[in-house]
């Protein structure tokens, strides 16, 4: 007999301290021992985790107003500029601006120390922020410039709204050409000197979920150490399977998650500004979500490991830049956290970009908020687009 149960019956159990939860990684080891079946039956809820660069990320900021009022046209926090075209106090700092001074790459390899996403750490953190702003003024908002600072308790709403976070997978990096190059995944020694990927592989909330079966909009999440929910598919979302050339299956790909939460509720540790050198400047969000056991179609989804997963492996000093399909194989993530994979016929160092013991800490957050009471889950108003229900996703491209 199949066995179902609905996120009501798993609520309940949460509420009463009967639910058993366990994380991405803990039930890979319960499925070998037990099956799929022994173990859907007796786990209600499996959590995962990533903390790693999430450029698409930023903040909405509705400041409250000035006496006399100014309608802000150009706002800037510490020297990094916020976009203002939204209405008279409201602004949007996008966690990759830089300051308008910043000398960017023209010192190359650009070190980039300061930048949005360290803003929304500092302001996390409670830290004091100078803001500046200006305006042409008007009858209504008279006001043309304020200069003050603030902090998070100062402001009326911070909302984190992260357009495209939680990336489904990534390439494994590698540098063929004879120069050293700086890229989103870090440096690249030439010749095949080291491999970089990010992802948490096994605990990433993605490939645990990849038909989106659970996670939809409206899931609450665990965000920045704070709860937050997806808001929409994310931005670049293309849900579809790797194939090499022979057609062999190699997993999913692209999948990505628009997500939504109260900054003030927010920790500075899961929200920190990151600096890349040669590259530019971003946020290193963490992020985690629960999966409620429905079915042994979800389990056999959650109970996924490493030596399963793959990412492709992609050189980035011509193919990447340049757009030229095709990559120099496939990896798995269990090779790849080996510290070493064989490119080419030549055997090159591995790391990491995102955290895998970060990840691990996020999921045994979230388990132990559900096992105490205090986090219920939600069930999705809309099923998000997958390789499995969206055709036009497997086709759509931009040039």
């Amino acid at each position: 007999m199949a066995i179902e149960k609905t996120y009501a019956e798993i609520n309940e159990k949460i509420k009463s301290g009967r639910a058993v939860v366990l994380t991405a990684e803990e039930i890979i080891s319960l499925v070998d021992e037990k099956g799929i079946s022994e173990a859907t039956k007796s786990v209600d809820v499996v959590t995962t985790g990533t903390f790693g660069a999430m450029c698409s990320s930023g903040v909405f900021l509705n400041f409250g107003h000035a006496k006399p009022r100014i309608r802000m046209q150009k706002v800037w926090l510490n020297g990094v500029q916020a976009y203002s075209g939204i209405a008279s106090v409201d602004a949007y700092l996008g966690a990759t601006e830089l300051p308008e001074d910043d000398p960017c790459n023209n010192n190359y390899p650009g070190e980039f120390l300061y930048g949005g996403g360290h803003v929304i750490q500092d302001l996390v953190a409670g830290k004091p922020l100078h803001l500046k702003a200006t305006s042409y003024g008007t009858d209504c908002y008279p006001r043309q410039e304020i200069e003050t600072n603030i902090t998070l308790d100062d402001i009326n709403e911070a909302t984190l709204f992260n357009p495209r976070n939680a990336y489904q997978n990534y390439n494994c990096a590698v540098n063929l050409s004879n120069r050293t190059i700086y890229t989103y995944l870090g440096m690249l020694k030439p010749n095949l000197g080291n491999a970089h990927y990010s992802s948490a592989g096994q605990l990433s909330p993605l490939l645990n979920d990849p038909y989106f079966m659970t996670i939809g909009i409206g899931t609450k999440i665990f965000l920045g150490g704070g709860i937050g929910y997806v808001a929409w598919n994310g931005t670049q979302n293309f849900p579809e399977l790797q194939k090499d050339a022979a057609g062999k299956d190699y997993g999913p790909a692209g999948a990505t998650l628009s997500v939504v939460g109260d900054l003030k509720q927010m920790d500075a540790n899961w929200l920190v500004g990151t600096s890349m050198l040669g590259y530019g400047a971003s946020l290193t969000v963490g992020l985690g979500i629960p999966i409620p056991i429905l079915n042994e179609e979800v389990m056999r989804c959650v109970a996924v490991a490493d030596k399963d997963l793959y990412a492709p492996v992609v050189d980035y000093s011509t193919a990447f830049s340049q757009r030229i399909p095709g990559n120099l194989g496939f990896v798995s993530y269990a090779a790849l956290k080996s510290g070493k994979i064989t490119v080419n016929g030549k055997e090159i160092p591995t790391a990491p970009l995102s955290s895998y013991p970060k990840a691990r800490q996020i999921a045994g957050i979230l388990k132990s908020w559900i096992q105490q009471g205090d986090f219920l889950l939600t069930e999705p108003v809309k099923q998000l687009p997958s390789y499995k229900n969206n055709i036009l996703a497997k086709t759509l491209k931009i040039d």
